[in-house]
C-alpha cells in the first residue's frame, strides 16, 4: 500500500514538472521577440544533439581509429557521410513518434504488440546497452591510462560521474550538463587540422571509392562495426524517451528535426576527423594496423607529441562518459516504461528508485567486465559494434510499424520516401549481416 502511494505521488510529480516545462516552452512560443525565438530554439535543442554525439561514443572513437589505421583515408570517409544521413532518417522518426504519442519506445511496443514482443525488445535493448557500456568503460580506462590513472580508479570515477548526474539533476539540468560534456567531442576536429593531412586525398575519397587490401571478411567485419556505431538500438529508445521526458509536443517536431540534423552534422564531422587523424598517422605504420587502440594512441603521440596524445585521450574519455550517461538513461527509461514505473529523470530517487536501478546496475556490470585482466579489449569493441548492427533490423521494423500506424500517428505517419529509405536501410543491414555470416561459415569464399 505504501509503495503504491509513493508511486502515485511520483506520477503526479512527474506530470507536474513536465507541465511546467511545457508551459515555459508555450510562453516562449507565443512571444514575437527575436530574443525569445532564439531562447525557444535553444530550449528545444537537446535530444537530437545528445543522441548523435553520444553515438560518437568511446566504442565509436575506437572503431573509427581502428578503421583509419587499417584502411586509411579512403572508402570509409564517404561511407561515414552516408551513415550520418542514415542516422538522421532513423532518428527523425523517433522525434515524431515521441512528440505525437507522449510515450517512450518501450512503452509503445508493450502497449501495441503485447508482452512477448515487449520482452523481446527489452531484453534485446538491455543486452545491447550493457555490451555497449563495456566499450564506454574501455574508452574511459584506456584514455585515463595515458595520464597514469589505474583502470580501477578511472572506472570508479566514470561510474561516480554517471550516477551523480543521473541521480542528482532533474531532466532540464541533466540535459544541459550532458550537452556541455558532449561539446568535448569536438576536440577531434582540431586534432585533424594538426595532422596536416593530404586534403586532396580526402576529396578524392568521394570521387573514387577503393578498398585497401580488397573485399574480405575482415573488411565486412569493419563495415558492420562502423554501421553498428552509426545507428544502434539504444538510440531509438533514448531519443524517443528523451523527447517525452523533455515534454515536446507536435508543435515542436520541426525543432526536433533541426536538433537531430545538427547532431548528425556534428557526428559526421567528428567521425571523419578521427578517420583523418588515424588514417594520416597510423595507416601503414608497423604495429598500428591492429585492433590495439593503445598502439594507435602511441603512434599519435609520436607524430603530434604529448599535447596531441593527451587531447586524443581526453576525447576518448569524454566520448565514453557522455555515452555512458545516455546509455544508462536509455536502459532506465525502457525498463520503467515496460514495467509502468514512474520513469522520469525529473523525479528524486526516493520516489522513483526502481527507475534508476536498472541503468546503474548495467553500468556497474560493464565496468567490472572491463577490469578483467588480459581481456581482448580492442577486438571486444569491434565485436560489440557488429552485434549492434545485427540487432538493429528488428528494432527498425518495430519503429516502422509504429510510424505507419494511422491510429497512433494520424497525419504524422511516415511519407512514402521515409518508408522507402527506412526499408532500404533495413535491407542494407540484412545484406551486410548475411554476407558476414557467409564469410564466417565459409571463410575462403572472399
Amino acid at each position: 500500500m505504501q509503495t503504491q502511494q509513493v508511486a502515485t505521488t511520483a506520477w503526479h510529480e512527474e506530470a507536474r514538472l513536465r507541465a511546467e516545462d511545457q508551459a515555459r516552452v508555450a510562453s516562449l512560443r507565443q512571444s514575437s521577440s527575436w530574443i525569445k525565438r532564439i531562447l525557444l530554439f535553444l530550449t528545444l535543442l537537446g535530444p537530437g544533439i545528445l543522441v548523435m554525439i553520444a553515438d560518437n561514443d568511446a566504442g565509436g572513437v575506437i572503431t573509427y581509429a581502428q578503421t583509419g589505421s587499417m584502411y586509411g583515408i579512403g572508402f570509409f570517409v564517404p561511407a561515414l557521410v552516408l551513415g550520418g544521413v542514415i542516422a538522421f532518417v532513423v532518428q527523425e522518426m523517433t522525434v515524431r513518434l515521441g512528440a505525437v504519442t507522449h510515450r517512450g519506445h518501450a512503452e509503445m511496443i508493450w502497449g501495441r504488440y503485447g508482452s512477448f514482443w515487449g520482452w523481446f525488445s527489452l531484453i534485446d535493448l538491455v543486452l545491447a546497452n550493457t555490451l555497449t557500456l563495456i566499450t564506454e568503460f574501455i574508452g574511459i580506462t584506456v584514455g585515463m591510462s595515458v595520464f597514469g590513472v589505474p583502470p580501477v580508479l578511472s572506472a570508479a570515477l566514470g561510474l561516480v560521474v554517471d550516477a551523480g548526474i543521473l541521480l542528482v539533476l532533474r531532466y532540464r539540468s541533466w540535459e544541459r550538463v550532458s550537452l556541455w560534456i558532449a561539446a568535448g567531442n569536438l576536440v577531434f576536429v582540431p586534432l585533424a587540422l594538426m595532422a596536416h593531412p593530404d586534403w586532396g586525398h580526402v576529396v578524392a575519397a568521394f570521387q573514387h571509392w577503393w578498398i585497401p587490401g580488397g573485399f574480405s571478411a575482415a573488411f565486412l567485419f569493419v563495415v558492420l562495426a562502423n554501421f553498428g556505431t552509426t545507428i544502434a538500438p539504444w538510440m531509438l529508445f533514448f531519443q524517443q524517451s528523451s523527447v517525452v521526458d523533455k515534454g515536446l509536443t507536435v508543435e515542436d517536431v520541426r525543432h526536433g528535426q533541426v536538433d537531430t540534423a545538427l547532431g548528425s552534422l556534428a557526428m559526421v564531422l567528428v567521425a571523419v576527423a578521427i578517420i583523418v587523424v588515424t588514417g594520416t598517422f597510423a595507416f601503414g605504420h608497423p604495429g598500428a594496423q591492429s585492433y590495439d587502440i593503445q598502439q594507435i594512441i602511441a603512434v599519435i603521440g609520436q607524430r603530434l607529441g604529448p599535447i596531441g596524445q593527451s587531447l586524443f585521450a581526453l576525447g576518448l574519455v569524454e566520448a565514453g562518459t557522455i555515452a555512458a550517461i545516455a546509455l544508462t538513461a536509455s536502459t532506465s527509461w525502457a525498463t520503467g516504461e515496460a514495467f509502468r514505473w514512474p520513469k522520469s529523470i525529473n523525479l528524486p530517487v526516493r520516489q522513483a528508485w526502481r527507475f534508476y536501478v536498472p541503468g546503474l546496475v548495467s553500468a556497474v556490470v560493464a565496468a567490472a567486465i572491463v577490469l578483467i585482466p588480459h581481456a581482448p579489449l580492442g577486438f571486444l569493441n569491434l565485436t560489440v559494434q557488429v552485434l549492434a548492427s545485427i540487432f538493429m533490423p528488428a528494432a527498425l521494423l518495430f519503429l516502422l510499424l509504429l510510424l505507419n500506424d494511422t491510429e497512433i500517428m494520424g497525419q504524422y505517419v511516415n511519407k512514402s520516401w521515409q518508408n522507402i529509405s527506412a526499408i532500404s536501410i533495413v535491407g542494407l543491414l540484412v545484406i551486410l549481416n548475411g554476407l558476414y555470416g557467409i564469410s564466417v561459415v565459409f571463410p575462403r569464399i572472399f
